[in-house]
C-alpha cells in the first residue's frame, strides 16, 4: 500500500498558469523543508481533482520539478521530493556577475598549445617582478587607452585581479581618519573591504547617471569641516548594481570637485571595455588624483585573473610596497595568455562579442519582465530591477523556491541600517534557453500581488 502524500495541495497565489503557480507551491514548500527529502507527493488525478485542473496541467507542472532536480520519478511508486543537494545543482544562478561566455574551446587550446612551446621550465620557476613584466604592463597600459589614460608602463601594475587591485587602493589611500566616499548602492566587493579596514563609509545619493555631483559637494563639505581626510570610490561606468554610466559632464564635475577639496579618487573601471566608444575614465580627467582599477575577468573571462591599478606618481612608490606584500607578483601563465590575446586582438574581438551577447540577454530580460521593471544602460550583463524595500527583501526567497538565485539586496548597501532598494539580475552566467525560463518564473514572481511591479525609485 502507497503512503500518503504528507502535502496539503495549493495553488501559488498570483497571474501565472495553473502549472506555474502549482510549481510555485511546491518548489517553496520543497526550499523552506515544509516537504522534507523523500516525502511522497500526490498523485496525479487526485491533485488535479483537488485543485480543479488537469492531469496534464499536473504532468506538466512535476516534469518542470524534475528538471529543476527538486522532485524525482521512482517507476511504480510516484514522485518523491529530491534532495536539495542535487536541487541547487540544478537552480539558475542569477547572483554571481559574469560575463557571457564567448571563448571557445578551440581559442583556449590553441592559446594553451602556443603557450607550451614558448614556455621552459626555467622562465615558469622563475620569479617576476611583483608589478609585472614591463612589456605586459604596456600592454595593458594600451588596452585602457581608448578611455583617454596615458600611463605610462611604470605606473600600472598588474595585480591578481581587480579586487586586489582595489585592496591596494584602499590600503594606501585609507588611513585611520579617513571617511570613505561611497554611491549608496555600490559594488559589494568594495562595501566588504571597507569594512573590514574599519573605514567610515557615507554612502551618497545616486540617480540614474550614478553620483549625484550636489551629494558628492555637501559630503566633502563635512568632511573638511570636520577635519577628516575623504577618499571618493566611484563606478561611473556600468556602475554595480544600477547599470548607470554617467555623461562626460558629470565626469567633469566629479573630477572638479574632487580637485577643489583636494579629495582622492578611486575609480573602478572593470566595464571599460563594454562602455560606448568615446567614454572617457575620470582618471583621465583628474590624473594626478586618481587611481584606477580594471581588469580582464569582466570583459573577456573570469578565468584571466589579471587586474590593473593604475597610480598617479606620488603613490607610487606605498603602491609597490604593498602589492609586493600582499602577493609578489601575477602568475605568469595567465600573463602570457594576456599577451597573446592583446597582441593578436583576440582580446578585443571577445570583448565586442560579450558586448553584443549581453545587449541581446539584456532585450530579453525587458522583454519578459514586465514592463518597467528592468533598468539598464549601455551593454552591460546586468540589469536592476527597483522596488519597495519589503519586495526587495522577499524576492531572493521567492525566486529560490522557483530554483533562481538571486543575490541578497542588502549587500550593496553602503549603510547597512538603510532599507533595500531593488534586486539586481545578472544575466552573463546562464546558457540562454536557462535564462529565457529563469526570467519567465521571475515574471510571475513580480507581477504577483502588486499592480505596479516597478516599485520605488533608487536611493
Amino acid at each position: 500500500m502507497l503512503l500518503a502524500s504528507p502535502w496539503k495541495p495549493r495553488l501559488a497565489d498570483g497571474r501565472g498558469s495553473a502549472s506555474e503557480r502549482l510549481v510555485e507551491a511546491l518548489a517553496r514548500d520543497i526550499v523552506d523543508g515544509s516537504l522534507p527529502s523523500g516525502a511522497r507527493l500526490p498523485a496525479h488525478r487526485p491533485l488535479a481533482w483537488q485543485l480543479a485542473i488537469g492531469i496534464g496541467t499536473v504532468t506538466k507542472a512535476y516534469a518542470q520539478l524534475e528538471r529543476r532536480g527538486l522532485v524525482r520519478s521512482i517507476r511504480g511508486r510516484g514522485m518523491f521530493v529530491a534532495g536539495l543537494s542535487q536541487a541547487t545543482s540544478r537552480m539558475v544562478d542569477l547572483s554571481i556577475n559574469v560575463p557571457p561566455q564567448q571563448l571557445s574551446d578551440r581559442l583556449l587550446a590553441a592559446s594553451l598549445s602556443e603557450l607550451a612551446r614558448r614556455l621552459d621550465a626555467d622562465s615558469f620557476g622563475a620569479y617576476a617582478a611583483p608589478a609585472g613584466r614591463l612589456e605586459h604592463r604596456a600592454l595593458l597600459a594600451r588596452w585602457l587607452a581608448p578611455s583617454g589614460i596615458a600611463a605610462a608602463p611604470e605606473r600600472l601594475l598588474i595585480c591578481n585581479g581587480a579586487q586586489h587591485a582595489l585592496a591596494i587602493a584602499f590600503a594606501i589611500t585609507c588611513g585611520p581618519d579617513t571617511e570613505l566616499l561611497i554611491e549608496a548602492l555600490s559594488y559589494p566587493g568594495a562595501i566588504a573591504l571597507a569594512r573590514r579596514r574599519g573605514l567610515r563609509l557615507s554612502g551618497l545619493a545616486i540617480d540614474e547617471e550614478g553620483l549625484v555631483p550636489q551629494a558628492l559637494d555637501k559630503a566633502l563639505h563635512e568632511a573638511k569641516t570636520a577635519g577628516r581626510r575623504a577618499v571618493l570610490y566611484v563606478t561611473p561606468t556600468l556602475h554595480n548594481p544600477t547599470t548607470a554610466t554617467m555623461s562626460e559632464a558629470r565626469r567633469q564635475d566629479i573630477a572638479k570637485l574632487c580637485r577643489a577639496y583636494d579629495a582622492v579618487i578611486v575609480e573602478d573601471d572593470i566595464h571599460a571595455a563594454l562602455a560606448e566608444p568615446g567614454t572617457i575614465a575620470i582618471a583621465s580627467l583628474a590624473p594626478e588624483r586618481t587611481l584606477h582599477v580594471s581588469g580582464l575577468s569582466k570583459v573577456l573571462s573570469p578565468g584571466l585573473r589579471i587586474g590593473s591599478l593604475v597610480v598617479p606618481e606620488a603613490w607610487l612608490e606605498p603602491a609597490l610596497a604593498e602589492l609586493a606584500a600582499t602577493c609578489t607578483m601575477a602568475s605568469l601563465l595567465s600573463c602570457l595568455i594576456m599577451e597573446r590575446w592583446l597582441s593578436e586582438d583576440t582580446a578585443a574581438s571577445v570583448a565586442r562579442s560579450i558586448r553584443e551577447e549581453a545587449g541581446r540577454r539584456v532585450a530579453l530580460a525587458r522583454e519578459l519582465l514586465p514592463p518597467g521593471t528592468a533598468m539598464s544602460s549601455g551593454h552591460g550583463f546586468h540589469v536592476w530591477l527597483p522596488m519597495a524595500p519589503e519586495r526587495a527583501k522577499a524576492l531572493p526567497a521567492r525566486a529560490a523556491a522557483s530554483g533562481i538565485l538571486l543575490p541578497a539586496p542588502e549587500i550593496f548597501l553602503a549603510d547597512a541600517q538603510a532599507p533595500a532598494g531593488g534586486v539586481r539580475l545578472s544575466l552573463g552566467g546562464p546558457k540562454l534557453d536557462r535564462l529565457q525560463d529563469a526570467l519567465a518564473s521571475l515574471r510571475v514572481l513580480l507581477l504577483d500581488g502588486s499592480n505596479d511591479p516597478r516599485g520605488r525609485a533608487m536611493p
